[in-house]
């Protein structure tokens, strides 16, 4: 692995966390990464809830059944995209730049020390549905994903996931 690129290498789904809470200047560095991704036509659809109360975070976690670790994070942010702001109102734009401003959460939350697992919630109907209803979402706002964010109880390897069978020069 090359040293330089560490702090991607670093970058792991982390599922337990300790209970210390995470400060507003953090989480402001976290949303300020995630506005810093790139997005089409610069039409930044992307919106965070940011989700701080327990039993808000519970609720969250009883619509994702792959989400409990959120019941012991301190901090979600639920990443949601609107289609009326997204580039051409085009569904694959609206998913491409909140994954990017996803990503972007996951690499910040890793350099600043925090753990952070991105939690699956588009395409799964139900699971958009019961966000869209837990936080009053317009039907033009689609969830995209969750985030559980804390300081890690656990400490995994860096590691790289290259394969040279996914490799093809054109």
């Amino acid at each position: 692995m090359n040293p330089i690129l560490q702090p991607l290498f670093a970058r792991r789904s982390i599922r337990t966390y300790t209970p210390q809470p995470v400060d507003d200047a953090t989480i402001r560095d976290l949303l300020e990464a995630a506005m810093a991704a790139p997005s089409a036509v610069a039409r930044d659809p992307w919106h965070f809830y940011v989700v701080r109360d327990q039993a808000r975070r519970n609720a969250v976690a009883d619509a994702l059944p792959n989400g409990q670790m959120l019941r012991s994070a301190p901090l979600g942010i639920v990443v949601s995209g609107d289609l009326e702001r997204t580039h051409d109102k085009a569904l694959s734009y609206l998913l491409q730049d909140c994954s990017a401003a996803i990503q972007n959460i996951l690499l910040a939350a890793s350099m600043l020390g925090l753990g952070a697992c991105w939690l699956g919630v588009h395409p799964r109907e139900d699971r958009i549905l019961k966000l869209r209803t837990l936080f009053s979402m317009s039907p033009s706002m689609l969830p995209v994903a969750a985030i559980a964010i804390g300081w890690p109880a656990e400490h995994p390897a860096p590691r790289t996931r290259y394969r040279d069978e996914a490799v093809h020069q054109a």
